[in-house]
């Protein structure tokens, strides 16, 4: 091994102990700096972890000026299960605020709560606007010097249709992306964003988020049950709800947007936050097929995998379905760009191979299969039609932070003893 790998291999293990910056947090909410943030999630939808993240959200809702609560599902989550949450806030919010003056009244939080997106986006990668999307918007032209702060724990179909509605709130808005399995669902609202805004102030966590529940000191009362059981479980009405979703065990795969805005830079996140480090991602792995694909045709664990097939000339582009493909037992839909162009966009979360069939009344479409395999992130380099980004970041690639197959995790699990520490701190306020 030749000087530079061992140099790597140094600077790798000197980045993964938790360092003074951010134990002490000297930036971040914790340290006082007050961030606008809207939370756009997919609550009551097919994870309930999003009813976990909530909750702890909403515990440190004195910390933020939080200027929208937006339900953005592709399922059966509605503004509702949102609502439901702010009910159990309610009951607390009096204990809660014999410690800080600054925890917003349960009527504020209702205000703010909007229905956003209840469709996946269409190819176009838009459809029309919603309460959610207008009220990004509404909050983004605030006369504020700070950003805002948009936390996606769902699809991405609201900040699409907010961009698209007012292209000019682009400097105005960081977004933090849960991606991964909400990626491959909102594929055309994500592939209309990267395309179209490339300038975008955007961190796209597709696995750092998983070291939040996976690795890390699970030990004693800091395991995924056993932290519900001694900490949780019996700490007022918002504790007793959290027991209602994955029987308490801990998930919270959103909690590491917040996180990352409780302790550290979130100007800078190439740098130690308690919701991971990023590395800049410059461009995003996207591949496009005009054919009908097989095993040997290769592609990349998060990427924008793009199926383009001729046929009938329907005229122009059309938002309705017009088939259905199958891929691991899930259904996702296909529709027609105009010219004859019937175009389908995935985003797979793991390696392997997979294989699909195409369901549709078109005969030309109807019963057709292929298969593709997925290799690494990173593996197959950069392709000419890929966008360049300034101001985008991703997980880190280098396997000395992967956990298991989660690139980037260790950078988020070793702090994950004092994200708890610090909430049993107020769980106690509640009990």
């Amino acid at each position: 091994m030749n000087g530079k790998p061992k140099l790597w291999i140094i600077i790798g293990i000197l980045i993964l102990i938790p360092g003074a910056h951010a134990d002490e947090c000297e930036h971040g909410a914790l340290a006082g700096e007050r961030y606008r943030v809207i939370v756009s999630t997919d609550i009551g939808g097919s994870d309930p972890d999003d009813f976990q993240s909530m909750i702890h959200f909403l515990m440190y809702a004195d910390l933020f000026d939080i200027e929208g609560l937006i339900s953005s599902p592709w399922d059966k989550g509605r503004k509702e299960h949102i609502l439901q949450v702010i009910d159990r806030y309610e009951m607390d919010y009096l204990k809660l605020k014999t410690h800080s003056d600054r925890f917003p009244t349960p009527a504020y939080l209702r205000s703010i709560t909007k229905q956003g997106e209840i469709e996946r986006a269409p190819s176009k990668g838009y459809r029309t606007a919603t309460e959610g999307s207008n009220w990004i918007i509404r909050c983004a032209k605030k006369d504020d010097p700070r950003p805002l702060y948009l936390l996606v724990w769902g699809l991405p179909e609201d900040v699409a249709q907010a961009l698209h509605d007012a292209p000019e709130i682009l400097k105005k808005i960081r977004v933090i992306f849960i991606g991964g399995p909400n990626k491959k669902w909102g594929a055309n609202a994500y592939d209309y964003i990267e395309r179209n805004f490339p300038d975008l102030w955007m961190i796209e966590n597709n696995s750092s988020y998983r070291g939040f529940f996976v690795g890390g000191n699970q030990s004693g009362d800091w395991g995924n049950t056993s932290f519900y059981e001694n900490h949780i479980k019996g700490h007022g009405a918002l504790g007793e709800y959290f027991g209602n979703f994955r029987t308490g065990n801990i998930k919270m795969g959103d909690t590491p947007t917040v996180t990352y805005l409780l302790c550290g830079d979130p100007e800078n996140p190439t740098t130690d936050s308690w919701g991971g480090r990023f590395q800049p991602a410059p461009y995003r792995p996207k591949f496009i097929f005009n054919r009908q694909t097989n095993k040997e045709d290769l592609v990349e664990v998060f990427s924008i995998v793009e199926w383009n097939f001729t046929g009938p000339n329907q005229g122009p582009a059309l938002d309705e379905i017009q088939f259905d493909i199958i891929i691991d037992e899930q259904k996702y839909d296909g529709y027609y760009d105009g010219d004859g162009l019937y175009r389908f966009r995935w985003s797979p979360k793991s390696v392997g191979t997979y294989a699909y069939t195409i369901y549709s009344s078109l005969p030309f479409l109807h019963r057709q299969t292929g298969e593709f395999t997925c290799v690494a992130e990173g593996a197959l380099g950069h392709r000419p039609h890929e966008i360049a980004h300034k101001n985008w970041w991703t997980d880190i690639l280098n396997p000395a932070f992967r956990e298991g197959a989660h690139s980037g995790a260790k950078t988020t699990n070793p702090w994950r003893e004092k994200v708890l520490r610090d909430w049993q701190n107020r769980l106690d306020w509640i009990q």
